[in-house]
């Protein structure tokens, strides 16, 4: 199969039940946000562009649409800058007769990266977002939390409500890994492959990794015993698709097996767009099923919507958090802001999966975070750093 149409990461959310698009009204909304590569002193551009060459900004195919974000960057070597900025604080010293402080020397910096942005390279990146309206799912081609943030915030600029939610489902995945490694049996639909990641309590706990190789059930079992739990795991499904899953519910290094390599409707297609369309409706047929069985395997999604949409209302704490943190108005707060401290990363798209939140009050709560010097604000790559 091509590997053009399959995903290559799956990054899982729900769509809210009361949104059901209109096709060419969504184009027409991704429009206000169109690709527009950078100007001479414009860094990055980010919108959408047409997924195939001869399509709208959204692909239809039978009620499963794809979108694709494109990010375009200015690429200036950094040994180049610096090698400019010594140059020009040394021609000021010898000039001025003496060194330029911390603050010039910035000021220096950005009018040599100002100067050289009209001459930089420029890089471009893609990221695909299918829509799947039947099984009420976005997924994106990305494991990278900092990335789908990009995704999601251009989604945010272009539809209102904001039509998504956390796929959350009942069973902790480290915890149905952990359990599926020791019992040395994976649930129906799947065998367990040679890739396996084993992590112990904390952020300097050990870890194990066994890549490639067959996993000794004995061996695992000793590492689960002495407090180890399952953040990642390769999995084959149906014999048709191989995947690794972590234990935040994202799939990555998604391979679709010699099994899929030909079918009917591809080997019939006589050009390349027949051929697109024959590898993503494969492409999103296998997934549907992947995702379906994989939940059923994890319990099934949480149906506690209301009770997430009565926290989603929930007040905000508008001030410094108490030293106490008893506040009883502050509760998701303080949880996103310990989240973020303990893990040392910040993203919206970690804290909604981690509270069981959608992603506006997320987004409110990282928000907030950065106010109070938690987080920093985000960089043009999308990332944040923790500041506390």
């Amino acid at each position: 199969m091509s590997n053009t149409a399959f995903f290559r990461n799956a990054t899982i959310y729900r769509l809210a039940a009361s949104w059901w698009p209109d096709i060419a009204t969504l184009a027409n909304q991704l429009a206000t946000q169109a690709f527009q590569p950078t100007g001479d002193l414009q860094a990055e551009s980010v919108g959408w562009v047409q997924p195939t060459a001869d399509t709208d900004l959204v692909y239809d195919s039978a009620g499963h649409l794809l979108l694709t974000m494109r990010v375009e960057r200015k690429v200036i070597p950094g040994a180049a800058v610096d090698l400019l900025v010594r140059e020009r604080a040394a021609e000021f010293e010898e000039k001025e007769g003496f060194k330029p402080g911390r603050k010039l020397l910035k000021e220096i910096k950005e009018r040599v990266l100002d100067e050289m942005l009209p001459r930089a390279f420029r890089q471009q990146r893609d990221t695909r977002v299918w829509i799947d309206l039947t099984g009420r799912t976005l997924v994106i081609d990305s494991s990278s939390p900092a990335q789908c943030d990009q995704v999601l915030g251009l989604i945010g600029k272009c539809l209102d409500p904001f039509p998504l939610e956390p796929f959350l489902v009942q069973t902790n995945p480290a915890l149905a890994m952990t359990a599926w490694l020791q019992a040395d049996a994976a649930p129906d639909c799947f065998t367990i492959d040679t890739d396996v990641e084993l992590r112990g309590q904390g952020d300097q706990g050990p870890v194990i990794r066994y890549q490639r190789q067959a996993v000794d059930p004995n061996d695992v079992g000793r590492h689960i015993h002495a407090g180890k739990v399952c953040t990642l795991l390769g999995l084959t499904w149906n014999d048709r698709v191989a995947m690794l899953l972590t234990d935040t519910l994202v799939l990555k290094r998604i391979v679709p097996l010699d099994l899929l390599t030909h079918t009917q409707e591809r080997e019939a297609a006589q050009n390349a767009a027949e051929r697109y369309a024959a590898d993503f409706k494969l492409m999103t047929g296998e997934m549907s099923g992947l995702i379906g069985d994989l939940t059923h395997a994890l319990g099934g999604l949480q149906d506690d919507l209301a009770q997430r949409a009565a926290r989603d209302t929930a007040p905000v704490v508008d001030a410094e958090i108490a030293p106490d943190h008893g506040s009883s108005s502050a509760p998701l707060l303080y949880q996103a802001r310990e989240y973020v401290i303990a893990n040392d990363r910040a993203s919206i798209s970690l804290i909604q999966r981690h509270l069981g939140i959608g992603y506006n009050r997320a987004a409110r709560l990282l928000e907030t975070l950065e106010q109070l010097g938690v987080v920093s604000p985000m960089t043009p790559d999308g990332k944040r750093a923790v500041l506390a």
